[in-house]
């Protein structure tokens, strides 16, 4: 499909035309509560195996792989269909699959099984700076030379490199981080996608003096509470373009950078516009509080669009997206999350069947694969590999800014190592009105110095 290679084309040139740093870091919320995917059914076809899945000979004994996945639907739908399609080939390796919360919770689960030794032969986690928590070197199996890598886009590698080493592989598509929006409710109104944040809060005054929820908050799921600040990064990079190296080198801060406090700024300015409940209403009421009409626009990424189409299929062409308007309508650019990664323990007792089946996962067969059970949120990082004709609308939605040169940046965690743990904590607060924009930044500040400094960082 020639769309999606001229998307994966521009997706390549994300790395260098951003400033992607080697070894960088990754997603904070794609399996954080990763929503439910589309119910079709998994696919055992053998036909068109990539060479690394199939070109190795049987091992003679059977060998029991064990698999970890957070407990999102999502993630099981996709653990269980590349499962049975590896296995459809591989008669003598077959899975145990046991799974995790999701969250900061999950994020504990992870580094508590490496502390431990406990680690399962294969897990699913988060690219980028979340991976770069978990001490790869001493943890992780390094893949930097196998043959499979030749086929994941180069934007992609940093995000799971540490010290010039790659340990995982994408297992998903790309998600965009913005607004999700009910477009009856734009049309019934008569409003326009807004190209700038006065524009959308605009239309947020329009919505509320209908009677309709602006926005939808879902505070019971602490994470969502981050997606206007980590969402707004492609506006923080748009004006200050050396932001991340910066950051990185603790040369910048949120409260000292005009651009960068501006993302709490925002979130501050969107108190008195959720749902009354918003802080007792879970993620997957919100997604249905969209579909159904009951609120007119959800921060989110984009991975939440599998849910919408498994739990409200009949309304998922009402659903748009857009991404979050900076201050200056010239430049409306979308931040972009990479997908989260397949990681082999570095003590794993079956290290050749664990690569095997990485090497099936990072196939155009094996998104093939994860396509029928889980509707892509955006462009795959696997050469080869096309969205199908068939996504929502509001998949497509994304395809624009791709097609422009300059309108995608990479979330600052996968532009940088620094991420502070605390960050849904402190959002939660600005969200609910409990603390102003600029305490707010000084507190990340100082969570962020923490992170820094168990990384040893220079500068730190």
């Amino acid at each position: 499909m020639s769309h999606s290679r001229q998307v994966l084309a521009l997706l390549s040139s994300v790395a260098l035309t951003t400033g992607l740093l080697a070894g960088c870091g990754g997603g904070n919320s794609n399996d954080n509560g990763s929503p439910s995917a589309s119910p079709s059914g998994s696919s055992g076809s053998s036909a068109g195996a990539s060479p690394s899945a199939s070109a190795s000979t049987e091992p003679k004994e059977k060998v029991k792989l064990s698999l970890l996945v957070d407990n999102s639907q999502d993630s099981v739908n996709i653990a269980k269909a590349l499962t049975e399609a590896f296995q459809a080939q591989n008669p003598n390796i077959t899975f145990e699959t046991e799974t995790r919360p999701g969250g900061s919770e999950g994020d504990n689960f992870v580094k508590t099984r490496l502390s431990t030794g406990d680690m399962n032969d294969i897990f699913f986690y988060n690219s980028g700076s979340l991976m770069q928590a978990l001490n790869p070197e001493q943890n992780l199996l390094d893949l930097t030379n196998e043959p499979f890598q030749e086929r994941v886009v180069d934007s992609f590698k940093p995000t799971v490199t540490s010290n010039g080493k790659i340990y995982g592989v994408p297992y998903t598509s790309t998600i965009g981080g913005g607004w999700l929006y009910n477009k009856k409710i734009y049309a019934d109104l008569g409003l326009s996608v807004p190209k700038t944040w006065a524009e959308l809060m605009a239309n947020n005054d329009k919505i509320k003096a209908a009677g309709i929820t602006p926005i939808v908050g879902t505070y019971k799921d602490t994470w969502t509470s981050q997606l206007i600040v980590l969402a707004d990064y492609f506006n923080v990079q748009a004006q200050d373009p050396n932001f991340a190296a910066d950051y990185t080198a603790n040369k910048a801060k949120y409260a000292t950078t005009p651009a960068a406090l501006r993302s709490f700024q925002k979130l501050e300015e969107t108190v008195g516009y959720y749902n009354k409940d918003f802080l007792a209403t879970t993620y997957d009421a919100g997604l249905r509080m969209l579909a159904e009409g009951k609120g007119a626009h959800y921060p989110m990424l984009t991975f939440a669009i599998p849910a919408i189409v498994q739990n409200n299929p009949d309304q998922i062409g009402d659903i748009g997206f857009f991404a979050q308007p900076g201050d200056s309508p010239d430049k409306n650019g979308l931040t972009v999350w990479m997908p989260g990664a397949a990681y082999i323990y570095k003590n794993t007792q079956h290290p050749e069947e664990a690569k095997k089946f990485l090497a099936f996962i990072a196939s155009a067969e094996g998104m093939a694969v994860v396509a029928k059970v889980s509707t892509p949120s955006g462009p795959f990082v696997i050469k080869g590999a096309a969205i199908p004709d068939n996504v929502p609308q509001v998949v497509k939605d994304m395809l624009p800014y791709f097609d422009q040169p300059g309108m995608t940046a990479p979330a600052l965690e996968f532009v940088s190592p620094v991420k502070g743990p605390s960050l849904e904590q402190i959002t939660v607060e600005v969200g609910s009105g409990k603390r102003k924009a600029e305490s707010a930044a000084e507190l990340y500040d100082q969570d962020v110095k923490k992170q820094a400094q168990q990384l040893g960082l220079e500068g730190w």
